[in-house]
């Protein structure tokens, strides 16, 4: 074994760390296990641009007491580096229903208590959204939320906030990452016990005061509260938090707007950390919503909602024009919200001449032609929700107090997140939840359906469809095969994928356009750098092939669409459906020789 790593195992052996975590360690080590033991301890577990998050259990590479300490030891000096009133104001901390969140959101509030910051920590688990809202209203200089999202039950992770309520970005997130890589020993950490930051009045809780100002300030997003007041007690709503933190938001808000038929699913309505009802917990597999769906089917109701642990993302089915169930993509569902919003900002005469709409680079264009319907502006940003937060921090900043220079109206991604209103940084499951009951009471105060109105977008702006696939390829090595696959698409680029001409390559990590046979640059891309490669075929479809952020994957994103003039919704769908699987097929195909070399 590796020299440094066999001296990193031999340091965690030692009484600075506690008997579990020696003993777990040991059993590693008897067992002779080396190839776990390198896994866990040939890297410090990487504090990224937003936080932490890994597998849970000792070592360096794992998410643990001791990483949380060093990763919040860090965070509190970078926040004490500006200024007094910047520790005064304090840290928000959230946490969702994982194993150990409540400890590690604990830690987190005593290592900030150890260096006089004030720690606000929500009493029970809470929505990430709440966390958002919470740094906003309480005034705190940042905010911390233990989760690990949607990822599977071994996994944690720990996410920074900063005063506008939105994920850290650059400069906060680079110098936050500087702090915490001069933690390198547990001596550095400074630490208060619960009973003295209490008394010290460094460990504040919150209560139920920061809830009810979040659905105050929600509860007039409704675009019409009097059809929701006039038919909500007719659309019957079936909702699953997936075992997380959805179920303390969602049924209170949809009960207050005057949805009165919600049903929430019983196997998975208490937060339980082993996720037990579902292999992922994640609401964009299908197999996430089984449960939902057969109460749906059983109570012949009108849509399913489910959020992730965290619930900042939404999961949505609908009947279909037979009235079978089927699952809306994230993508669509965006498009539903977004068009929702448009239209009846418009038809009451209340849409602002400067309203932005703002998705990411890997979701659907359909959003950007739906914004071009109503003469709004579409504004694209990077993979990840704190850049559309960055963009709403950059309109508020442009203008004067009270009249950004845009006015955000409506946005998300295609991995299920969506946003309306401000008050939130983040996306959020709760309001999202709410537009969509709002649409579906719509639907039926108009005499048609969800589904209806999602046919009638496709009808006016083209039939657009998406697919995504992640590849996982796991450890040290995996991260290597990654990296080795995205510089020879980068060195290599294919001229063709099957038998289509590639148009033209962004490549985002450069910040250009690339014509592939002459590896002409044509054009420039006005965004971050980010590793990112996107293949624009001659024939409309788009190949996106990008490393995850959070998680051991490279994901491949595919696009493509027809207009509608001349053939039927039917046929455009099933010809976008055949054109997206065979060029998936033939890009993982030309993965696998890369990977193979």
């Amino acid at each position: 074994m590796d020299k440094a790593i066999e001296k990193r195992i031999q340091e965690w052996l030692g009484n600075d760390y506690d008997q579990d975590t020696r003993s777990e360690i040991q059993k590693l080590i008897d067992d002779g296990n080396h190839k776990e033991l390198t896994d866990r301890f040939y890297q410090d577990l990487d504090f990224g641009t937003g936080g932490l998050r890994g597998v849970i259990g000792a070592g360096t590479n794992r998410i643990n007491t001791y990483t949380i300490r060093k990763a919040t030891q860090g965070l509190a000096t970078y926040i004490i580096k500006q200024g007094p009133s910047a520790v005064k104001k304090g840290v928000a901390i959230a946490y969702d229903s994982r194993h150990k969140s409540p400890e590690f959101a604990l830690e987190t509030a005593l290592v900030l208590a150890g260096n006089g910051i004030k720690a606000y920590l929500y009493e029970s688990l809470r929505p990430t959204p709440l966390l958002s809202f919470a740094v906003r209203y309480l005034g705190a200089q940042g905010g911390v939320n233990v989760t690990a999202s949607h990822n599977p039950k071994e996994y944690n992770g720990y996410k920074v906030y900063w005063d506008d309520g939105g994920q850290v970005v650059p400069p906060h997130d680079k110098n936050i990452i500087s702090e915490v890589r001069q933690i390198t020993s547990l001596s550095q950490v400074k630490l208060l016990d619960k009973e003295t930051a209490l008394k010290r009045g460094l460990l504040i809780y919150i209560g139920e005061e920061v809830d009810n100002a979040y659905i105050d300030k929600v509860l007039p997003l409704s675009l019409n509260p009097q059809i929701v007041k006039q038919v909500g007690d007719s659309v019957s709503i079936v909702f699953t938090p997936l075992h997380g933190a959805g179920i303390t938001m969602i049924p209170k808000l949809l009960d207050r707007m005057g949805f009165k038929r919600l049903h929430i699913v019983e196997q998975q309505k208490d937060p339980d950390p082993d996720f037990s009802t579902v292999v992922s917990p994640n609401p964009e597999e299908s197999a996430a919503m089984k449960l939902a769906l057969e109460k749906a089917r059983e109570l012949d109701a009108d849509i399913v909602l489910a959020t992730d642990p965290d619930a900042d993302r939404l999961g949505v089915a609908v009947k279909d024009s037979k009235g079978k169930f089927v699952l809306l993509s994230g993508n669509q569902t965006g498009s539903l919200i977004i068009y929702y919003v448009l239209s009846q900002l418009k038809a009451k005469g209340k849409l602002p001449e400067n309203g932005v709409v703002i998705k990411t680079i890997v979701t659907t264009e359909l959003q950007r032609e739906i914004a071009a319907g109503f003469d709004i502006e579409c504004i694209d940003v990077l993979t990840g929700f704190k850049y559309i937060a960055e963009k709403i921090l950059e309109f508020e900043t442009q203008g004067v107090p009270g009249k950004p220079s845009k006015i955000f109206l409506a946005g998300g991604e295609e991995s299920y997140g969506y946003l309306i209103g401000t008050h939130v940084r983040d996306k959020d499951a709760v309001i999202a939840a709410a537009i969509i009951a709002e649409i579906a009471a719509y639907a039926r105060f108009k005499n048609t359906t969800v589904f209806g109105i999602l046919e009638e977008i496709y009808r006016e702006y083209g039939y657009y469809s998406e697919k995504l696939k992640s590849l996982v390829y796991k450890g040290k090595e995996g991260m290597d095969t990654i990296s080795s696959i995205m510089r020879q698409l980068r060195e290599n680029p294919p001229k063709t994928v099957a038998g289509v001409k590639v148009n033209y390559i962004g490549d985002y990590q450069k910040g250009i356009t690339v014509e592939p046979i002459k590896k002409q640059t044509i054009g420039t891309i006005d965004l971050p750098a980010s590793n990112v490669l996107a293949f624009c075929l001659i024939d409309g479809t788009t190949i996106t092939i990008r490393p995850s952020g959070t998680e051991p994957k490279i994901k491949i994103y595919l696009s493509s669409m027809e207009k509608n003039d001349s053939k039927s919704l039917d046929q455009a769908r099933e010809d976008v459906k055949k054109r997206l699987e065979m060029f998936l097929d033939e890009f993982i195909s030309l993965i696998e020789e890369l990977v193979n070399q």
